[in-house]
């Protein structure tokens, strides 16, 4: 299976509960998102050449072993995994680390819930998508994320500004 990846590193997690914990990353490509802010912009192109997906578990189980202490935990993140483009390799992805012991983490953008992603994986970090952003996440969705998945999930947004900054605290 071919799967829509960006790039694969290691570093250490730089936002939410889970911050300064060391993990393989996994950036998908594809979004169509369009977040006038995203850090990311190079990924919202669809066009990729793509990545076996054995080819992929080997890159992860490489960097996992690279370092001193072996690494368990990998973050998921894009572009947009969730894009229904990149679900199927997704759920493979996903099905293939959790059968290898690792602990997984994806970064929600916030716009759908994929309740068989969610499932599966350890954690989910979901962005409220706040003014600057110029993109609108349904309260409908957010308060079904929030009941469905409390327990193992963070709400996370980008705050520019006072206008953000008072947006998200109503």
């Amino acid at each position: 299976m071919i799967i829509n990846i960006n790039t694969v590193y290691l570093a250490t997690e730089g936002e939410g509960v889970h911050i300064g914990t060391p993990q393989i990353f996994i950036r998908f490509q594809g979004c169509n998102i369009g977040c006038v802010n995203c850090d990311s912009k190079e990924t919202w192109d669809f066009s990729s050449n793509g990545v076996e997906l054995e080819e992929l578990i080997a890159q992860v189980e490489a960097l996992a072993s690279s370092n001193t202490l072996p690494i368990r935990r990998v973050s998921i993140t894009g572009g947009d995994p969730l894009h229904p483009q990149n679900t199927p390799g997704l759920l493979a992805l996903v099905k293939v680390l959790k059968s290898m012991g690792y602990y997984i983490n994806i970064e929600a953008a916030g716009t759908r819930v994929v309740d068989e992603v969610f499932e599966l994986v350890d954690y989910i970090s979901f962005d409220y998508k706040t003014p600057s952003t110029e993109v609108r996440t349904s309260k409908k969705v957010l308060a079904g994320f929030i009941s469905k998945y409390e327990g193992k999930s963070q709400i996370k947004s980008v705050i520019l500004d006072k206008k953000d900054f008072d947006y998200t605290y109503d």
